[in-house]
């Protein structure tokens, strides 16, 4: 698959405890993602933050959470990002999570794979 100049970045917030059919939101995301065919997808997790209810999670030792913020990141074509994002709506809804999700302009300067393992 070859990406490269304009693409777009959809970035997915969230919470690790969120679960769609008994798994990790995230980890649908991320197949539901790799299904779809777009060009890859991270999940990053945080150590502390706070959403739309303002409750603060946070990795500290005197307060652990096991609701820490999670980020998925995809980077793709602006057509399979459209496309993918109404996948994203309906597990939103079958979740019944919070969250929240944004779009931006992202320049592909290189897309390649190392070799193989």
């Amino acid at each position: 698959m070859k990406l490269e100049g304009e693409g777009k970045l959809l970035r997915i917030f969230l919470g690790e405890s969120d679960r769609v059919d008994g798994k990790p939101l995230y980890e649908v995301l991320i197949l539901k993602a790799k299904e779809s065919g777009l060009a890859g997808t991270t999940v990053l997790r945080g150590i502390e933050g706070f959403g739309a209810a303002s409750r603060i999670h946070t990795a500290k030792i005197l307060r652990l959470s096991e609701d820490l913020p999670i980020v998925v990141e995809i980077v793709d074509t602006e057509e399979k990002i459209k496309v993918f994002m109404s996948i994203v709506d309906d597990l939103f809804q079958r979740s019944g999570s919070g969250g929240m999700v944004t779009l931006e302009r992202a320049e592909v300067i290189r897309y390649t794979h190392g070799k193989p393992e």
